[in-house]
């Protein structure tokens, strides 16, 4: 462990000293990005593109280098490190410091999010109404968010009744929605799901439906059932450390804002699209999508209610506007579907 901070920290200084180089134009700061997707991921590959956009908009006065993976910092630490200086920027998930972000953690809530792109835009225009101090230790470049998380499993359910007693795979927020409708939770990373559905470990699996070509799971499931009115997602935030951020001239500034604006709608495409190449691997290999009859989708509206209500009343007794940001998300989510 002290090697691989020590490593981390030599990465920083190095990026840091790498600051004092010239380009055509004047100073070049460089600044490390550390994402925890990996480098093929198309997350990652937006990320890239975002970090190239704003070397050129800059003419050179920035150079971001691009830690994919993991190789910097780890998922879970990707946060502390950014407020840390250890990596200047950083991508990483709300959910996996779990009570660290309080109130963006009600996107992550199953509020029946269509697709990836009203996630996204919902995501980032709460952080914008409500400005939570949660984040106040680093700069908010923009946020975004996957796509739908559906049930997928071996046998069909069709109905509340089927899933009761079912293994299924899920993490944080989704295995509260699992035991809602009656199944078993199973926390397990998305790297063990594919063995452990091969194996009948677990007879399904709660997450988006990109990750039935992504991670291959659509060769180890039948069925999907098109629970989308209680999709959840996954906020996933990048940010920049606060120090290297106020060193920035107003000009390079006012180019990270332009440009991350710009971002937040190529990372929902690309959310959407990932989902869409999803569903079309999985009906390639003959599987199905159920859609649930709309007496069945108030069923699970209703059954997963209490977990919304859960997390209002533990934001009340922190003195945090709970209801208020699932309030903002239910608007926004029905003005994007306009």
């Amino acid at each position: 462990m002290k090697k691989i901070i020590l490593i981390a920290v030599l990465i920083a200084a190095a990026s840091f000293s790498a600051g004092c180089k010239k380009s055509e134009t004047g100073d070049t700061t460089t600044l490390s990005y550390s994402i925890f997707f990996p480098a093929t991921h198309a997350q990652a590959i937006a990320a890239e593109n975002w970090a190239k956009a704003i070397e050129k908009e800059t003419d050179g006065r920035i150079k971001i280098n691009m830690f994919p993976g993991g190789t910097l910092t780890k998922a879970d630490e990707t946060y502390n490190s950014v407020v840390s200086g250890i990596a200047d920027i950083g991508m990483s998930c709300f959910a996996y410091t779990r009570g660290r972000f309080p109130v963006m953690e009600a996107v992550d809530l199953p509020l029946g999010y269509p697709d990836g792109m009203t996630a996204t835009i919902a995501a980032n225009e709460l952080y914008k109404k409500m400005k939570p101090s949660e984040l106040n230790d680093v700069k908010v470049l923009y946020i975004h968010a996957h796509g739908p998380g559906l049930l997928h499993t071996k046998n069909p359910v069709k109905t509340m009744a089927d899933i009761k007693g079912l293994k299924i795979r899920s993490t944080g927020l989704s295995a509260k929605v699992v035991s809602a409708l009656g199944g078993v939770p199973v926390a397990m990373p998305q790297g063990s799901t594919y063995e452990s559905l091969q194996r009948g470990v677990v007879d399904g699996t709660f997450t988006p439906i990109e990750s039935l070509k992504g991670w291959k799971q659509g060769e180890v499931i039948k069925h999907t059932t098109n629970s989308v009115d209680i999709g959840y997602t996954t906020g996933m935030y990048v940010v920049m450390n606060k120090e290297k951020w106020e060193a920035l001239p107003d000009d390079i500034k006012e180019i990270f804002n332009d440009v991350s604006d710009e971002w937040v709608k190529i990372h929902g495409e690309a959310w959407d699209n990932a989902d869409k190449e999803g569903i079309k691997f999985t009906k390639e290999l003959g599987n199905d999508i159920i859609d649930l009859s709309p007496e069945e989708h108030k069923k699970w509206v209703e059954a997963v209610k209490p977990i919304l209500d859960e997390y209002i009343n533990e934001m009340k007794k922190l003195n945090l506007p709970g209801k208020e940001a699932v309030a903002e998300l239910k608007k926004l989510i029905k003005q994007q579907g306009k």
